[in-house]
């Protein structure tokens, strides 16, 4: 597949909500801590999310790591943009910028 090809499957997915978790297995089945974690502040702040298990798709995960500039997963992104991994998820979450970030961008009810 060409990049072209795989920008463009990243761009759709990226697309398809508002909020999206590239991440180590699936939120009820985390494969990694960090994933674990990261999908837990986004539960905890009651958001809802698209979810991508990198492992069910490897020429994606190898693409997003150049595509994003981020070479770790999770990646959570909001409208398109990386926000970044867990470390900032998690220090988002508690300074309460994370939920913040979640209702601006309609995630939250």
């Amino acid at each position: 597949m060409s990049n072209t090809d795989i920008t463009q499957r990243i761009q759709e997915r990226l697309a398809s909500a508002p909020v999206v978790l590239f991440m180590k297995g699936t939120p009820d089945f985390p494969q990694c801590g960090f994933s674990a974690q990261t999908a837990a502040a986004l539960a905890a702040c009651k958001a809802r999310y698209a979810h991508f298990n990198i492992f069910e798709d490897p020429e994606l995960r190898e693409a997003l790591k150049a595509y994003s500039n981020w070479p770790t997963y999770p990646q959570l992104y909001v409208k398109g943009e990386l926000i970044g991994g867990c470390d900032i998820a998690l220090e988002m979450y508690r300074s309460g910028e994370l939920r913040q970030l979640l209702e601006e961008a309609g995630a939250v009810d």
